[in-house]
């Protein structure tokens, strides 16, 4: 009798099991700079893609020392040292928004990017282990694919697309490019929408991103409208069109792109506002009890429950110009603001760079761009090591 007292009085006694939706997040944050460094920019590509490598060992970046980010290099920086190491000079970038679209390929044994030389775009990867560069495809652009894999997504110039106007996979091992989707077979199938839309006006398939198996892939569409690639009226761009590659099907249309970012399960994305696509059929499932994040730009983390997201602050006591990074449950009803911050210097682009938050592979870590002096830098949000199981 005296045991089982004992055992009882235990167990009123213990903690309960935490109810937190996102006990990781929940405690002491550290906010600091990425890749410190004075008289430069360091900025993270975009939030489809992760700057930190599959091993977590080294982070990925674009740094330049000009007002606008126009023109610099990239550079991947030893988490644990610091030390820094130049991987491609003298590369000129469409805008500060994407950089040089740079990101990890082949397990972290690679990078791949574009750049605009002579003002023409192509598509080029490096090798880490040889230190060797292969220019792979010419008069075209990278979108994104995934860093465990060897295959990326590559368009032709949406302001001139001339003959590339489809949508291709490369493999950046082999070298081999192969169309997997047209711009005529995806007006055959959605020529209403698209006319709707873009009138009778040629098309071309733009900005695809690749799902984590590699087995779907969504898009949107753009018509050329000016000839300046560093300009708001180089194309007219819109629609958001999943397409499966297992089984060369379209899969829906949307009219709206908005900013899309897959879940792990390679079969949802999350797009904005708040809201969870099925990419089997289009259907959308809002996330319940959260409030809207103007400007938002959403990704999941790796385990698919949480998703983090940049906003502007307006709607949350912010001032004017001022922007946040949150992070928030899939379940909806909880988030938090992790880090408040002035986003409206940085660098003088045509075309601003945004926060644009990820998760590392492992999901304690959230990188992000500040532009709150005179150069945007990349930061990371980390959780405290005590709360992570």
């Amino acid at each position: 009798m005296k045991r089982l007292l004992l055992l009882i009085c235990a167990a009123l006694t213990a903690a309960p099991p935490s109810t937190s939706p996102f006990p990781a997040w929940e405690g002491k944050v550290t906010v600091k700079p990425a890749a410190p460094g004075a008289g430069r920019h360091s900025i993270h590509s975009y939030f489809n893609t992760n700057p930190e490598s599959p091993d977590g060992k080294r982070l990925l970046f674009y740094s330049s020392p000009t007002r606008d980010a126009g023109n610099g290099e990239l550079r991947i920086r030893e988490r644990s040292t610091g030390r820094e190491t130049v991987v491609a000079r003298n590369i000129t970038t469409e805008d500060a928004h994407r950089a040089a679209c740079q990101q990890w390929i082949s397990g972290g044994r690679g990078i791949v990017y574009h750049d605009f030389r002579a003002g023409k775009p192509m598509v080029i990867a490096y090798d880490l282990q040889s230190r060797q560069e292969r220019i792979l495809a010419r008069d075209r652009l990278v979108s994104w694919g995934q860093p465990n894999g060897d295959i990326v997504p590559i368009y032709g110039q949406h302001w001139n697309p001339g003959k590339h106007r489809d949508l291709e996979l490369l493999n950046v091992v082999t070298g081999e490019i192969r169309t997997v989707v047209t711009a005529d077979a995806t007006r055959a199938m959605y020529g209403r929408q698209i006319a709707e839309r873009f009138g009778n006006k040629p098309i071309s398939i733009f900005f695809p991103i690749l799902s984590p198996d590699a087995q779907r892939v969504v898009f949107k569409l753009a018509t050329a409208t000016g000839t300046d690639f560093r300009s708001k009226q180089a194309s007219d761009r819109e629609t958001l069109i999943g397409y499966d590659l297992r089984h060369a099907r379209f899969l829906f249309f949307r009219a709206k792109w908005g900013h899309p970012a897959w879940h792990p399960d390679s079969r949802r994305q999350i797009n904005v506002p708040n809201l969870i696509v099925d990419t089997d059929d289009g259907s959308e499932q809002p996330i319940p009890e959260l409030p809207k994040f103007p400007g938002s730009h959403p990704s999941l983390s790796p385990d698919g429950k949480l998703f983090a997201t940049d906003t502007t602050l307006e709607a949350f006591g912010g001032t004017k110009g001022q922007w946040g990074v949150v992070v928030a449950n899939l379940s909806g009803t909880h988030y938090r603001i992790l880090h408040r911050f002035d986003n409206s210097h940085g660098a003088a682009s045509w075309r601003v760079s945004h926060p644009h938050p990820i998760f590392s592979a492992d999901g304690r870590r959230i990188y992000f761009n500040v532009s709150e002096g005179q150069w945007t830098t990349l930061y990371v949000a980390e959780v405290d090591p005590a709360k992570v199981d």
